[in-house]
């Protein structure tokens, strides 16, 4: 299932409904028939995402330099995509909002 959030700042986002409810469960949001993020609630929920993305940074930097554990690999392995890669369009969406002082909305 795929949801789409809507701001007059920017061009719609849409994305798979997994990821949206993680994101919104860290800004402490829900995935519901309908919601929004208003630009009072914005400062808090970019800060959460933030320090999300980067304890999320630090712990597959932290997973990576185990896994080697000083040994190079002849076969470079994919990095999977972390939450950083995944939250990027979200941010931005909130913080071109909060610029614009309009709501994010989805459901709508």
């Amino acid at each position: 299932m795929l949801i789409t959030f809507k701001s007059r700042a920017t061009q719609d986002l849409t994305m798979m409904n997994d990821l949206a409810t993680v994101l919104l469960g860290i800004v402490g949001k829900h995935v519901g028939e309908r919601g929004v993020i208003t630009p009072a609630e914005m400062p808090a929920a970019i800060h959460k995402l933030e320090r999300a993305v980067r304890e999320d940074r630090e712990r597959q930097g932290a997973a990576a330099a185990e896994a080697t554990d000083g040994h190079e690999d002849d076969d470079p392995v994919e990095e999977p995509l972390h939450l950083g890669q995944r939250a990027f369009p979200f941010l931005d969406m909130l913080r071109e909002s909060l610029r614009a002082d309009t709501n994010v909305m989805w459901g709508v």
